[in-house]
């Protein structure tokens, strides 16, 4: 057996960040840009007001107070997206909407609240503005303006080649017009299922067979880290079937196998791979998950790795979360796969005795008076599916600690950390 940090080393030294591609702005939420993106223009591309109100000349309102109100005359008004044509003389005003450009002339904007605009108007007044305007403030030289370029200078480099994109970046990258952006493409990840007994969901099931869940509980672990899944269906415990089912999945960026990796006599994964392709490790230390093969096929000059899960569908998802994630990652362009490590209190005893492998337990983690407090949940055997339902970590038992007793302090590998402090109240169930 070899190391889980050894295996998942050996596994990247076999994958390469894929190519780039062009994708609409939508489509590239999550992916890593391919291209630096630099701003073409100022953003604001001109001064413009940021509240409603009057342009003005700031020493026009000098003095200006509710008892005192400075008088100003009323040219014309400026909605967004227009320009006004005049300018903005001495003892006068332009009336302005948020966004306008700021009128020649004018140095600072006095808001609606300041003067004496009627807060509502009446309808039949909605379509002209007063001949003259009451200042009931004295406003500052560049009040309620923002001025051009103030949020992006023409040239400016917005966002990094690299840079995984946020709703914040696509945000940014739109407001400079552009519809498409260069990132590195999602990764094809085909995933085939082995073993007589398992049935395709909607079939009859016979005495002795069991539906294939795996190919499930993998494809959306595939598409909830970025991925595109292909489902090659279920192939016999033969080699020849095994074969042609892998051949059709070669096309692939990377090919997932479950089950047929143990020493069983129709465990059959190993011997395609040796036969069609090359054997990278098959045993790792960890607990579930041991009988982990890995290795790649070759698709004429590429070489497509490849993961042969265990069977046992716990396994086979805490093996995928472990080694097929980071795998994904890399390939997207992604440097940082890790996930969140905490300490955590044992809520109740755990035993790892006689086993020289770490130990992956499902558990719940709460926070219970400012400590992170970890309980199992349930049984832990790796054929206990619901076990992964009720866990949102994963407790990291050193191969040499044989016991952890209730109240000792725990590492545990966090799976789901997508509501703060809140993903963690619901009681273990029973």
């Amino acid at each position: 057996m070899i190391s889980v940090e050894e295996a998942l080393e050996r596994i990247l030294s076999y994958v390469d960040v894929l190519p780039a591609e062009a994708k609409p702005l939508l489509e590239a939420l999550g992916r890593v840009l391919a291209e630096d993106v630099a701003a073409s223009f100022d953003i604001p591309p001109l001064d413009n007001t940021a509240m409603d109100g009057y342009a003005v000349r700031a020493a026009d309102t000098r003095g200006a107070s509710k008892q005192s109100p400075v008088t100003l005359e009323v040219i014309g008004e400026v909605a967004a997206g227009y320009q006004f044509s005049g300018k903005v003389q001495p003892q006068t005003a332009v009336r302005i909407m948020t966004g306008a450009p700021v009128p020649g002339g004018a140095d600072a904007i006095v808001p609606f609240e300041e003067t004496d605009e009627p807060f509502e108007k009446a309808p039949e007044r909605m379509q002209r503005f007063q001949a003259a305007v009451r200042v009931y403030k004295e406003a500052r030289v560049g009040a309620n303006i923002r001025r051009a370029g103030e949020d992006i200078r023409d040239g400016q480099v917005l966002a990094r080649c690299g840079a995984v994109l946020r709703p914040s970046e696509l945000g940014v990258i739109a407001s400079l017009g552009r519809p498409n952006i260069t990132v590195i493409r999602r990764p094809v990840v085909a995933i085939l299922s082995t073993g007589d007994e398992l049935v395709p969901l909607g079939k009859p099931r016979g005495p002795g067979h069991i539906y294939d869940s795996n190919a499930y509980s993998i494809a959306s672990l595939v598409s909830r880290y970025g991925g595109i899944p292909k489902q090659l269906g279920i192939a016999k415990d033969t080699v020849e079937a095994l074969t042609k089912k892998i051949r059709q999945g070669l096309g692939a960026d990377m090919l997932i196998t479950s089950a047929g990796v143990s020493r069983g006599d129709y465990d059959v994964v190993k011997e395609v791979l040796a036969r069609e392709g090359e054997i990278a490790f098959w045993t790792v230390a960890m607990k579930p998950g041991k009988p982990l093969a890995f290795g790649c096929f070759y698709n004429g000059e590429r070489r497509v790795p490849h993961i042969g899960l265990p069977g046992n569908p716990v396994s086979s998802m805490i093996a995928f979360e472990l080694f097929g994630r980071p795998a994904m990652m890399k390939m997207m362009g992604k440097t940082n796969w890790t996930r969140p490590m905490v300490k955590a209190i044992a809520d109740e005893q755990i035993v790892n005795r006689n086993d020289p492998r770490v130990f992956y337990a499902r558990c719940r983690v709460s926070k219970r008076n400012g400590r992170f407090h970890a309980s199992l949940t349930g049984p832990q055997g790796s054929g206990i599916l619901t076990s992964m339902v009720y866990a949102n970590a994963l407790t990291v038992i050193p191969a040499d600690r044989e016991v952890v007793e209730p109240g000792e302090e725990i590492d545990v590998l966090m799976l789901d950390w997508s509501h703060g402090e809140e993903w963690s109240n619901e009681p273990v169930p029973a």
